[in-house]
């Protein structure tokens, strides 16, 4: 594979030994950068958070107060004061706490829907290519799952993380305050806790990575299923996909279980060196009350603070290892984002000329990029003129669907060029190019709306007058009409509602709404019965009037009627004519007639 194929791939996975590598800086940067335009929402989320935080470490200082008080029996009038003033601060505690959990589930719910909205419109934009090496179910699990983590870390986690962190910064503070001693006898366990926080950190990272697969592997598996169902059933191997999906699953299942193992001895740890300290802090303490060095309120606030301490510590040790997920989940997506199409626009697009849709194949070569070792074309010469009805024939894998993705630039030709109205198509821009084009495919690609939506599809705006004169011109207007809902049915994923015929006509009359310079036809009557076969081509025909097009077919009499027929083999154009001068010639396309590659016209 050449170096102009590995633009298309994701560049590979980093080192998994680094934890925080500059890439992932770069990327949480980027990630900052999807908050950005909320910035008001997220100050709002930051200032409640911190206040929040500071009025919890207002608790101790309560407690301290109430328990000396009650010793050196103050005033109950002060007592009362205190818890009064306590409530209030609850109340007030309470109302900060809701803002900024909404405010930061807002924050993570909005970064989200854009992150799946960037993800998704780059995917859009990646050429087939991009696409043969990976599997569709695959992406749409990626796409949920790794964007599903994102979330958590916006919405939740990291707002955890940051009142944590202002917890035990508040809490380290007021501990030294209150004995330096104690304190530091405490923080003699973080140390520990800080390296294997960095060890589990890289471990957890690790085995999310592996679930992550996992999970999107499984998913591959399903939409390769469900795609598929009608073969499934038809061999009846729907306990085989049940069991390679419970395997999956199974599998998904022991990475998961293994995880979780993994965090939960992580947690346990830190948990335990957390409370370990308490205990010495407890025992500690006491020796100093006993020799009066500080008061009992001092001792209870005290421990307090370390509970809040330890308890924002081990939080913040589990957080790390989600946040190690989420890096890893971001990557990922970003390594999509950042992919550069091979197939793009130019940098300085040429608008495309005035003209009849004159096409031109100038000595092409051609190999896919997953098959560089087999090229389809090699000095493949051919001239289309405007109005110019041409059919390609020739062997299966002679290149004729090849042709016709080359013009649509669906991919690029490795030597040669394709023109249309002799501008070469890797200068036009891609929308402008294939607005002047429209196919019809043997097995035409309809969405799970409306039949309305399915004919307007090509055409924003389309109006239902418009609509409604496509359908006629393509013979769908009374089948369409004897729905009880009409144009407003709704037909199901892939039209499953319709039949072959149907399916057809409305790929027509979409192609008919654009109103294209160039048609192209890639076998679009090849599977259709004898009354359907004729609906058709007589749509086909208005829908030819006037403009080129370039028909891969297997019917006799769609070959027969073309104005010039092109027979491909070995990847150029072996002979060019009408049906009854190539016939004369006794080549190669009588041969493929005499074969029967052609199917007689099923209503002659």
């Amino acid at each position: 594979m050449s170096d102009d194929d590995d633009e298309d791939l994701p560049p590979p996975e980093p080192d998994e030994r680094r934890p925080l590598t500059r890439k992932r800086l770069s990327i949480l940067w980027r990630i900052a950068a999807l908050v950005r335009p909320h910035t008001g929402r997220l100050v709002v989320a930051l200032i409640t958070l911190m206040l929040a935080s500071g009025l919890s470490l207002v608790y101790p200082a309560a407690a301290k107060y109430a328990v000396d008080a009650g010793l050196s029996k103050q005033s109950a009038a002060d007592l009362d004061r205190v818890v009064l003033l306590l409530c209030v601060v609850f109340v007030v505690h309470a109302v900060l706490v809701w803002v900024r959990h909404y405010s930061m589930s807002w924050l993570g719910e909005r970064v989200v829907a854009d992150l799946r909205a960037l993800v998704f419109d780059r995917i859009l934009r990646l050429p087939l290519a991009w696409f043969h090496e990976r599997r569709t179910g695959e992406l749409v699990g990626r796409l949920a799952s790794d964007v599903t983590v994102v979330e958590g870390v916006v919405g939740s986690e990291l707002s955890l993380t940051l009142r944590n962190a202002v917890q035990l910064i508040g809490g380290l503070v007021l501990l030294f305050v209150t004995s330096v001693e104690l304190t530091l006898y405490m923080l003699a366990v973080i140390p520990p806790i800080v390296v294997g926080t960095i060890v589990f950190g890289r471990a957890i990272r690790r085995m999310s990575k592996r679930v992550q697969d996992g999970l999107a592997t499984v998913s591959g598996h399903v939409q390769e299923a469900l795609g598929a169902i009608q073969t499934v059933q038809a061999f009846v191997r729907e306990r085989h996909e049940a069991d390679r999906y419970r395997a999956g699953v199974e599998d998904a299942f022991g990475r998961s279980l293994a995880l979780v193992k993994w965090r939960a001895s992580f947690f346990a740890a830190a948990t335990t060196a957390g409370y370990v300290a308490i205990a010495v802090v407890v025992w500690l303490g006491g020796r100093a009350m006993i020799r009066h060095e500080i008061t009992p309120g001092q001792l209870t606030s005290f421990f307090l603070y370390t509970f809040i301490v330890a308890g924002a510590l081990a939080e913040l040790a589990s957080l790390w290892g989600a946040l190690q997920r989420a890096a890893g989940a971001t990557e990922r997506l970003y390594a999509i984002i950042d992919t550069v199409p091979a197939i793009r626009d130019p940098d300085a697009p040429v608008p495309l000329p005035a003209g009849g849709g004159a096409i031109r194949f100038e000595q092409v070569d051609f190999a896919y990029p997953a098959r560089r070792e087999q090229p389809v074309l090699h000095g493949f010469d051919l001239a289309v003129a405007p109005g110019e009805v041409v059919a390609l024939v020739g062997p299966s894998g002679a290149g004729k669907t090849t042709v016709l993705q080359l013009l649509l630039r669906f991919f690029d030709v490795d030597a040669g060029r394709v023109t249309l109205e002799g501008q070469d198509v890797r200068t036009l821009g891609l929308a402008e190019l294939r607005r002047a084009t429209a196919m019809v495919a043997q097995e035409p690609v309809l969405f799970a709306g409306t039949l309305r939506d399915n004919i307007a599809y090509g055409k924003d705006g389309a109006t239902d007058a418009e609509v409604e004169r496509a359908a006629r011109d393509a013979n769908a207007h009374d089948f369409i009409t004897g729905f009880p809902d009409g144009y407003r049915t709704v037909i199901g994923e892939r039209g499953v509602k319709l039949s072959g015929g149907q399916k057809q006509r409305i790929a027509i009359a979409r192609a008919l709404l654009v109103d294209p310079r160039v048609l192209i036809l890639d076998e679009a009557t090849s599977n259709l019965d004898a009354e359907s076969e004729a609906q058709v081509q007589e749509a086909l025909a208005r829908l030819m009037r006037g403009r080129t097009t370039l028909v891969v077919a297997h019917r006799l009499s769609t070959v027969r009627d073309a104005d010039r027929i092109v027979v491909i083999h070995g990847g150029k154009v072996a002979e060019r004519g009408r049906h009854a001068e190539l016939m004369a010639a006794g080549g190669l396309y009588k041969r493929l007639v005499e074969h029967q590659v052609f199917v007689e016209d099923p209503a002659a």
